[in-house]
């Protein structure tokens, strides 16, 4: 799997790096906010973005909760019609997830799959992607569930109330 991530989806890795680091900030890059999502647009080159962060995050070890120290964690569909990317999903934990792992997504009681490299994890496919964004807009939270490099067990919980809206204006601003 690590070689679709490396052909398919490797050519965004730098591009949704760039956008995190931009979506972490409050920018002037924002151009959107609606309920819990934020949408950003960028110029050179041109890329849109709809991001949101945890509402609630339990962090486990051994079957205890525990204290862990973690960077940004952000789910983001992202939008660059110059390199092809026409709503991709992508999820950062904040920290390195265990080698070879997934992260499981639920969203109303569908499950996905997110493959891992480093601290960022995307659907193997455009199609996984389309089928995601689709649950999202019909859900009320995503729940994802994943590893870290170190052990632990992480569940974050997304609400995706402004999904629809959000991700519709990300899209739309990079159409024309």
């Amino acid at each position: 799997m690590k070689s679709i991530l490396g052909g398919v989806l490797g050519g965004a890795l730098l591009a949704l790096t760039t956008t995190a680091v931009l979506a972490q900030e409050e920018s002037q890059n924002r151009v959107n906010a609606i309920t819990d999502w934020s949408v950003f647009e960028g110029s050179d080159p041109r890329e849109c973005w709809a991001v949101t962060t945890y509402k609630e995050s339990v962090n486990t070890k051994d079957g205890r909760v525990v204290s862990v120290r973690r960077g940004d964690i952000l789910l983001m569909v992202f939008y660059r019609p110059e390199g092809g990317v026409n709503g991709q999903v992508a999820f950062t934990g904040g920290y390195p997830f265990a080698p070879g792992s997934t992260v499981g997504v639920n969203i109303g009681g569908s499950e996905f799959e997110l493959y891992t490299d480093g601290e960022w994890a995307w659907p193997a496919t455009s199609g996984d992607d389309s089928q995601i964004i689709a649950a999202m807009k019909r859900g009320a939270d995503a729940v994802l569930t994943a590893r870290s490099a170190r052990g632990t067990q992480t569940k974050d919980t997304f609400s995706l109330l402004g999904f629809t809206a959000a991700v519709e204006d990300a899209e739309q601003r990079c159409a024309g």
